[in-house]
């Protein structure tokens, strides 16, 4: 089986990126692809936060491409930041002075105008094409720690039709009530967590299911009431069903990591500044 990595919410840090690429060995010092046809799957929200949000998306761009010339493949899936990237585009057009409020809410929460100067056509149609669940090795792949992909659908090809309709239909009434589903966290976490976890994995299939979204940190803190000095690796809960990818690498100047999966769990994290080591 060819080899998996997961890479949670990056949030501009482009630099820490590929630092942790490099180490992985996925990336060269150019950042070219070097690992061959491991499948690299990226858990969304690359904007916003941090600074250099159109750099991630070009590098992961590449990527695709590259990986794909050898055998390789990368994923990127769609989180709640690009929704909100992607409504405060949309909705300017017809929304001139942001009546309904999505520009305010992505700068609210973290928007650089900076990308938005940045932005190409092709970068859109990207965007907007994101899928938003997949599942390889074995592994049920979302950005968010939540039951809304139940909502969506009752397959992976019916959930992401459904989000690329939302994307592609002009109603600020649907992408509000998306936006608003981002909101719920810690599914898994709380109140028979282990239970909506495997209603999760019968649905959508996988054995284990791997997220983003909720820092670490904050799910150590808020839900798990573990050591917050843990926060620096991938965190396996819901009686290992559920893995924790956001590292909150654009939050905490020591912060990142990105981790190799294989079917029974978490083989390899690289974090940042560490280094590597066996999980």
């Amino acid at each position: 089986m060819r080899p998996l990595w997961v890479v949670g919410d990056i949030h501009g840090a482009y630099d820490k990126l590929r630092a942790l690429l490099l180490r992985a060995g996925l990336i060269d010092f150019d950042g070219s692809w070097t690992a061959g046809d491991t499948h690299l799957v990226f858990l969304g929200d690359y904007v916003d936060r941090g600074p250099n949000g159109l750099e991630v998306i070009r590098l992961i761009r590449s990527l695709e491409v590259q990986a794909t010339e050898v055998g390789g493949q990368v994923t990127a899936l769609l989180g709640n930041h690009e929704v909100m990237f992607l409504a405060s585009l949309v909705f300017r057009q017809v929304d001139p002075h942001d009546r309904m409020g999505f520009r305010e809410y992505w700068l609210e929460n973290g928007g650089q105008p900076r990308d938005v100067d940045l932005l190409e056509p092709s970068d859109l149609g990207w965007l907007s094409n994101r899928p938003a669940i997949t599942v390889s090795h074995g592994w049920l792949m979302v950005h968010a720690d939540s039951l809304m992909y139940l909502r969506l659908g009752d397959s992976v090809k019916d959930v992401n039709a459904e989000v690329a309709r939302i994307l592609a239909n002009p109603d600020p009434d649907e992408w509000g009530l998306f936006l608003n589903w981002f909101t719920e966290r810690m599914a898994f976490a709380l109140g028979e967590g282990e239970a909506k976890a495997r209603r999760a994995l019968s649905v959508f299939g996988g054995d284990r299911i791997v997220h983003g979204h909720t820092p670490v940190y904050v799910l150590l803190d808020e839900a798990l009431h573990g050591p917050t000095v843990g926060a620096g690796a991938p965190i396996p809960y819901a009686g290992r069903l559920c893995v924790a990818m956001d590292s909150g690498m654009a939050y905490r100047e020591d912060a990142g990591f990105i981790a190799r999966l294989n079917p029974q769990g978490i083989a390899e994290v690289v974090a940042f500044p560490s280094g590597s080591s066996l999980y």
